[in-house]
C-alpha cells in the first residue's frame, strides 16, 4: 500500500488521523523519523508512536511547534 506520508521527509512535524479499532478516531501528532509503505513513526511529546498505513485515516504537515514560554521567577 502506498499514501502520501512516504513524501513527508523526516524531521517534519505532522499529525495523522488514524482510525482506532473499536471505532472513532485518534490523532498523532509528533516529527517523523521513518516513513514507508507499511506506515509511518513518528516522535511525539510521550515517545515513539508507529501508525499503520491501514489506519491512516489523513494526515499533513505542520508548522513547527511554537517554543514554550519560560515561567518568570517572582
Amino acid at each position: 500500500m502506498s499514501g502520501p506520508w512516504q513524501a513527508w521527509p523526516v524531521g517534519v512535524r505532522v499529525v495523522v488521523r488514524r482510525h482506532l479499532p473499536e471505532g472513532g478516531y485518534s490523532d498523532v501528532l509528533g516529527e517523523v523519523l521513518v516513513t514507508g509503505p507499511d506506515g509511518v513513526r513518528l516522535l511525539t511529546r510521550r515517545g515513539e508512536v508507529t501508525v499503520d498505513a491501514a489506519e491512516i485515516a489523513v494526515g499533513k504537515i505542520v508548522p513547527p511547534a511554537v517554543p514554550r514560554r519560560r515561567r518568570r521567577e517572582t
